[in-house]
């Protein structure tokens, strides 16, 4: 089942739910910018720029017994993760305020990559369809170091006019998670003067509700087209650092529960995390994020391996008991476990892999995939986003290991790209920051003062 621009179809639904989701704000105080929650008026333009929103819905070989399928939220292939949904919709709200107010927009954002990315291509589609000037709206990001290779060459980085209004800020220091507080920081230093000085408003938009207001479309899209059985709960599996599709299903499907109580049980939700950032299992199965709840690994020199045997929701073995298999994932202590504990204690769990184990799985999971149509490298050495094969990996280890009880599986494809579906951004392209000073150097020149 594929369903094309999935925004435009649930359009006239956005509006009520962001309503849900947040009170709206027109505050221009500098940091407190917001451009508000209104859309622009349904136009071809409109519907044109939200046409990078297909998902699709595929069903996977059983395993063990367990129906499994997949939410295919990965169609755009200027971005190939589902961070373009929410991107859309962030841009579409600031286009919505340039066009009443005339006033201009810089979207400040930090980001792992994936984010970055698909804000980045919003912006674009923005300018392409004359929903905006160049001129009115541009965007800001701030990425860590290890996010370099994800980033992808666009217009925002050939066109020198774009390429200087839409600098990719890269941050070298020793914690990733920095990032935010620099993106943050600098908005909230520079969004009063740049304001007064140029009358560009900075908008900061790592903020949950913000994503959440689009991830209710996956539980729109289930309950109108492949709703499970009325008698037979579902597990949503996903490959996570913060969590925020699963959150803003859960929130989707709450909306649907008050317009018609009684559609059968609650749906139930499946963490998938790896042992650089396994927060959110952590705090899930042991109420804290603490690393002291983490099993400890035993090193085999006669496999060259780390193993454990504590804890089944830990990899049995891996390379390395600290490794960081996508640097996407690099959040630790997120502001949303406390959101997820409550709603997935009594609907679901959570597991962590290790890149040995993706190893082990992965001609499977690309056989799996393939049969849908869904494409993996033959060399997993080329795969650069590893959220679809965390996710397949995540659900049949838990399925081998007794985790789910669930017959019916749906995995949300969240993302994955390999080399050679993109161009890499130069590093020429790119500006190092060292601290909020430097940063604060790009947003100011980027927003025209």
């Amino acid at each position: 089942m594929l369903l094309e621009n999935a925004l435009s179809h649930y359009y006239e639904r956005l509006g009520p739910a962001m309503r849900r989701l947040f009170p709206e704000t027109a505050d221009d105080s500098g940091s407190a910018f917001s451009p508000g929650i209104q859309l622009p008026e349904p136009t071809p333009a409109l519907r044109a720029y939200f046409a990078a929103s297909d998902l699709a819905h595929l069903p996977l070989r059983a395993h063990r017994g367990r129906n499994l399928a997949l939410l295919d939220l990965m169609r755009n292939p200027a971005t190939m993760t589902t961070k373009t949904f929410a991107s859309l919709v962030i841009v579409a709200r600031a286009v919505r305020f340039i066009q009443d107010t005339g006033e201009r927009v810089t979207i400040v954002t930090p980001s792992s990559a994936n984010k970055a990315v698909a804000l980045r291509d919003a912006v674009l589609r923005a300018i392409t369809h004359g929903l905006v000037t160049a001129q009115q709206l541009n965007v800001v990001v701030v990425v860590p170091e290890a996010a370099v290779p994800k980033m992808r060459e666009s217009e925002l980085s050939t066109d020198p006019e774009l390429r200087a209004r839409n600098p990719v800020a890269v941050y070298a220091g020793d914690e990733p998670g920095t990032v935010k507080d620099l993106a943050q920081g600098v908005v909230e230093e520079h969004g009063r003067h740049i304001r007064k000085a140029v009358g560009t408003n900075l908008w900061y938009t790592l903020q949950l509700e913000n994503y959440l207001a689009a991830d209710v479309v996956r539980a729109f899209a289930e309950a109108e087209f492949f709703a499970p059985a009325a008698d037979t709960p579902r597990l949503h599996v996903h490959a996570v650092s913060s969590a925020y599709g699963l959150l803003g299903h859960a929130r989707g499907r709450a909306l649907l529960e008050e317009e018609q109580p009684g559609r059968g049980p609650a749906p139930r939700y499946f963490l998938v995390q790896h042992l650089g950032a396994p927060d959110m299992v952590l705090s899930l199965h042991h109420g804290s994020p603490g690393p002291e709840h983490a099993p400890s690994y035993v090193y085999d020199p006669d496999s060259g391996l780390y193993g454990q045997q504590q804890d089944e929701r830990f990899p049995a073995l891996t390379h390395d008991p600290h490794e960081v298999l996508d640097g996407t994932f690099y959040t630790r202590k997120p502001v949303t476990s406390p959101r997820m504990n409550e709603i997935i204690r009594a609907q679901g769990g959570g597991l962590v892999v290790s890149l040995h184990e993706c190893l082990e799985r992965y001609p499977l999971v690309r056989a799996v995939l393939g049969e849908a149509g869904v494409a993996l490298p033959a060399d997993p050495r080329a795969v650069r986003e590893w959220s679809l094969v965390m996710a397949m990996t995540g659900v049949l280890n838990a399925i081998d290991r007794g985790l789910v009880d669930e017959r019916d599986i749906l995995v949300h494809g969240s993302g994955s790209y390999a080399a050679g579906d993109y161009v890499p951004l130069s590093v020429r392209d790119m500006w190092p920051v060292e601290d909020r000073a430097s940063l604060g150097d790009v947003v100011v020149k980027a927003s025209g003062l």
